[in-house]
């Protein structure tokens, strides 16, 4: 069973799961690929060698079966179970509870090579709109606090499949870095009654020289303080603090702007390895004025060292205006 123990000197929690270590690594030391189709248990064909599916988009009635266009599985070594109580206790001086929570797999197309800046743009809009459905499900459950919908791309990025795929981990706790970020917005809220996100947003179109892409419901901009190269917002116009909130009328032009996004990113630096993250509000907080979901793609195309950890300042060598001039083809 995996374990939650809190840091008594950040306030964070950490989760322990040992079942993770023996995840099976399908990528070479350099970063190549040591998997095929055949052998991939993500593939069209290979429904046996994944748990058992919780959700899918396919045009037949059956379960586990090919003939899929997107599925959902419960991760084969998850951070987190959903079997059992949280049993939180003291251990002496410090906390911890049972690793309760759910962990799973959102298998994005059959294509065994196709990432979603490849996919038909209806393929990425059914993707996020599976983001919004794992969300409404798994809150149900009263012991989840907070759903991380994430998207490693590349052995850099963290992925040990090739086979293009998102995870989705819901939490019995709030991460102590979405607690920050949710302050921060109440105290800007505070102060000027406006959102936080809904002022950036503005300014950022006002300007506009950190603007990559447009439509008439999401802005993608690259931070004015971006920890990392490259790395890009993606904020919805319509002020909402939950994803799972967004109109599923909106997911076509959402999936528009992403792609562009990571097409740009593909053709520029040579399709590198990205995590995509999804920031959005917990369950048990009312953030409806001050908090507004949105998306953060970064390329991993450096790395961090003893300064960032130490400091959690990070020295970036690419200001955003030069990245969205580069990303545009603005260069010379």
């Amino acid at each position: 069973m995996p374990e939650l123990r809190r840091d008594p000197v950040t306030g964070g929690w950490v989760i322990f799961s040992p079942e993770r270590k023996v995840r099976p690594q399908f990528f070479g030391p350099g970063g190549d690929i040591v998997l095929t189709a055949e052998d991939c248990p993500f593939c069209d064909g290979n429904e046996a060698m994944t748990p058992p599916e919780v959700y899918a988009l396919r045009q037949n009635h059956g379960h586990n079966i090919p003939g899929w266009s997107l599925r959902v599985v419960p991760n084969k070594y998850p951070a987190l179970r959903v079997e059992g109580d949280l049993d939180r206790q003291p251990e002496g001086f410090y906390d911890k509870m049972n690793g309760v929570g759910a962990h799973e797999v959102i298998i994005e197309s059959p294509e065994h090579a196709k990432g979603l800046e490849l996919l038909p743009l209806s393929a990425v809009a059914d993707v996020l709109l599976t983001f919004k459905r794992r969300i409404l499900d798994l809150k149900q459950d009263f012991r989840l606090k907070y759903i991380q919908i994430f998207k490693n791309q590349g052995s850099r990025a963290g992925a040990t499949i090739p086979h293009p795929h998102s995870q989705v981990i819901a939490m019995p706790v709030v991460p102590l870095v979405v607690v920050d970020e949710l302050n921060r917005a109440q105290v800007h809220f505070q102060e000027k009654e406006r959102c936080l996100y809904c002022d950036i947003i503005q300014h950022e179109i006002g300007v506009g020289k950190r603007v990559l892409f447009e439509n008439s419901d999401f802005v993608v901009a690259a931070p004015y303080a971006s920890s990392f190269p490259f790395s890009l917002n993606l904020y919805p116009l319509a002020h909402g603090e939950r994803y799972e909130g967004v109109d599923d009328s909106l997911f076509a032009a959402m999936a528009e702007a992403l792609q562009h996004s990571l097409q740009r990113l593909a053709e520029v630096l040579e399709s590198p390895a990205y995590n995509l993250v999804l920031h959005t509000a917990p369950f048990d907080r009312d953030a409806a004025r001050y908090f507004h979901w949105y998306l953060e793609i970064i390329p991993i195309i450096g790395g961090t060292g003893g300064f960032e950890l130490g400091t959690a300042s990070y020295i970036n060598s690419v200001p955003p205006e030069e990245a969205v001039k580069i990303l545009k083809g603005n260069i010379g």
